[in-house]
């Protein structure tokens, strides 16, 4: 994980450093192609964890295990990794917001981020049941 980390931060340098050297003509592009690349790497570390679960319950079905079913409610290191993405995707975010609409731009796109992050939060909790005892659209 810390090589990948390395790398990342060295694309961040790159594109940092083009920026100086292109200036602010090119800054859109250089935005947008970092955060394909972040794209490509979050797409490659969801594959590889659906591909590690999919393995896991095939293992437990042929060995005829009773496993449990799976929890509605997000563990502590999901909570975790989701805050942490878009924390470092609020970097790239918020010179967008700023270079297209100002400090207007920049309060929308913390209003958003602040937005998803308690919705994913919030996701599976007791008070966002109704009380006839179902279950919200926003849970499983």
């Amino acid at each position: 994980m810390e090589a990948r980390d390395a790398e990342l931060k060295k694309e961040l340098d790159a594109t940092l450093h083009a920026r100086k050297e292109l200036g602010d003509d090119y800054e859109s592009a250089l935005v947008e192609s970092f955060l394909e690349k972040v794209e490509q790497r979050l797409d490659a570390t969801v594959d590889r964890r659906v591909r590690r679960r999919l393995a896991e319950q095939q293992m437990d079905v042929a060995r005829g295990s009773s496993a449990q079913p799976p929890r509605n409610e997000p563990g502590f290191g999901e909570r975790f990794g989701f805050g942490a993405v878009s924390l470092v995707l609020a970097i790239p975010l918020s010179a967008i917001g700023v270079a297209n609409a100002g400090l207007t731009g920049l309060v929308v796109t913390w209003l958003g981020i602040v937005g998803v992050n308690a919705v994913h939060a919030a996701r599976g909790r007791s008070w966002l049941r109704r009380r006839s005892g179902e279950t919200s659209d926003w849970e499983g």
